[in-house]
């Protein structure tokens, strides 16, 4: 009987698991998003090649523009550490919702890595520096220079490699909690920098209840 019961409960979890993907499957194919990569990658082309602290405000100041209440606001935007797939890098959060987000990312020396295998599709645009992709099951790697867009699609895998001084403006479209365990898990099993951890989080909430203000304001409901 316990062997039924636990074979009866093995089923209905696993059912329950199909289900709900493909249900999040469904939602993110008919749902609504607020950015378009192509747009994105467009703004930032801009000023690729200018110093990327500089080219950085000013994607900020556009995208504030053209996107009003779905920008953290500046006492909220930090750079904070990235540890993953053996890279390290730096990310400042400027938007966050459950299927998007857009940040600033780079590093100011080298390093090199796994880029992750998510349930999201990543776009990069460069801004300074040069940026290395090996893909799966190629032989070969291709080299990014500031202007350049790069695509990382849902369900790929690849070695990446950052130039000390590279800089990128990137969009994600997926289901973003699905990046969260490989994007936390050296910090919380590797370099255990609980303060980052903590950042990490604190900020992603924020862009959330950011973006849970202003639908309920633009509804009509505050």
């Amino acid at each position: 009987m316990r062997l039924l019961s636990r074979s009866v409960t093995i089923v209905v979890v696993s059912i329950s698991l199909v289900l709900l993907v493909l249900l999040i499957r469904y939602w993110l194919c008919v749902k609504q998003y607020l950015f378009e990569k192509e747009e994105l990658a467009q703004l930032a082309k801009q000023y690729a090649g200018l110093d990327h602290e500089l080219a950085f405000t000013k994607v900020i100041t556009e995208l504030r523009k053209k996107y009003p209440g779905h920008i953290l606001p500046d006492e909220d935007l930090q750079w904070i550490f990235v540890n993953a797939g053996g890279w390290m890098g730096s990310m400042c959060l400027l938007h966050a919702s459950l299927t998007e987000y857009v940040l600033l990312f780079g590093s100011a020396v080298d390093t090199v890595g796994h880029s992750g295998r998510y349930w999201v599709e990543i776009s990069d645009t460069v801004i300074s520096g040069t940026f290395r992709q090996w893909k799966e099951g190629t032989t070969r790697s291709e080299v990014y220079y500031p202007g350049d867009f790069i695509v990382h699609e849902a369900g790929e895998a690849t070695a990446v490699q950052w130039s000390a001084g590279t800089w990128m403006v990137e969009y994600g479209r997926g289901f973003i909690p699905s990046t969260l365990g490989f994007a936390l898990a050296n910090t919380i099993f590797s370099t255990q920098d609980y303060l980052t951890l903590f950042y990490t989080v604190r900020v992603y909430l924020k862009a959330l209840l950011l973006e849970a203000s202003t639908y309920l304001t633009e509804s009509g409901i505050f």
